[in-house]
């Protein structure tokens, strides 16, 4: 089983400390199994660390974390080569596929030496559900905030662009994430766009945006735009609490 459409949750979020493993997965990834509507086997989720240069301590921790929640789990590593012979067969394959967080800069270059983009179309649009928590949310969209090149925030422009927004993610746990956010869309370099505090995820299904859901109380999501003055409007969303 797949999602019945394309599917994407993109997160500030998605795991918690284990108890026993390194980290375990939390709500908001629990919600992306859920939305795959697997029935009478193990779901199968790729994990996918380009974002922190396929460290071998994060591919031990995800699968960890798969074989706490009884995950069929495989992943996707492309260095020092890639781990398999054809990437879009294994994309394809899944029913989640999970990214992880880290340098989103150097995550799209790396994609797009692959061609894992192009993959990943095929498997968004098949159906496959596209998670991931900061890097592995702002992947998905058009662009967003980075801390890749440094510790002062800089737009990133070149994101896959599956769905036609932008994206802010850490949204109120990094001071200048939401500052840097309305400058962008003010001054037009990014377009206007969706951000989410700690604990929150937006569920788009095709291209359209169609709801906001949180993992931990009090965490908010949130629409910017540009005004006709290009400043910066920000609206916060209605938020659903996952259990």
């Amino acid at each position: 089983m797949t999602a019945d459409e394309p599917t994407i949750l993109a997160t500030s979020g998605g795991i918690r400390a284990g108890r026993r493993v390194r980290w375990e997965f939390n709500s908001l990834t629990e919600y992306a199994i859920e939305l795959a509507g697997v029935d009478g086997r193990a779901p199968r989720v790729c994990g996918i660390g380009t974002a922190v240069g396929d460290d071998s301590a994060w591919i031990a921790a995800f699968y960890a974390a798969c074989g706490v929640r009884g995950l069929d789990a495989s992943h996707l590593a492309l260095f020092p080569m890639p781990n398999v012979d054809d990437i879009t067969e294994l994309l394809l394959g899944q029913d989640v596929i999970w990214a992880t967080g880290g340098s989103v800069a150097g995550l799209l270059a790396m994609w797009d030496l692959h061609g894992v983009g192009a993959a990943l179309r095929q498997a968004w649009e098949a159906g496959v559900v596209l998670t991931g928590v900061s890097a592995g949310s702002i992947c998905w969209h058009t662009g967003g905030t980075t801390d890749s090149f440094g510790p002062d925030l800089r737009p990133v422009t070149n994101g896959l662009g599956f769905v036609p927004f932008s994206n802010g993610v850490h949204y109120d746990s990094e001071e200048q994430r939401r500052p840097k956010f309305q400058a962008m869309i003010a001054d037009a370099t990014l377009p206007a766009g969706y951000a989410t505090d700690d604990g929150a995820g937006l569920l788009y299904r095709g291209t359209r945006f169609v709801e906001a859901v949180a993992e931990r109380d009090g965490a908010g999501a949130y629409y910017v735009e540009r005004s006709s003055d290009a400043t910066a409007v920000e609206t916060r969303l209605d938020i659903r609490r996952l259990r």
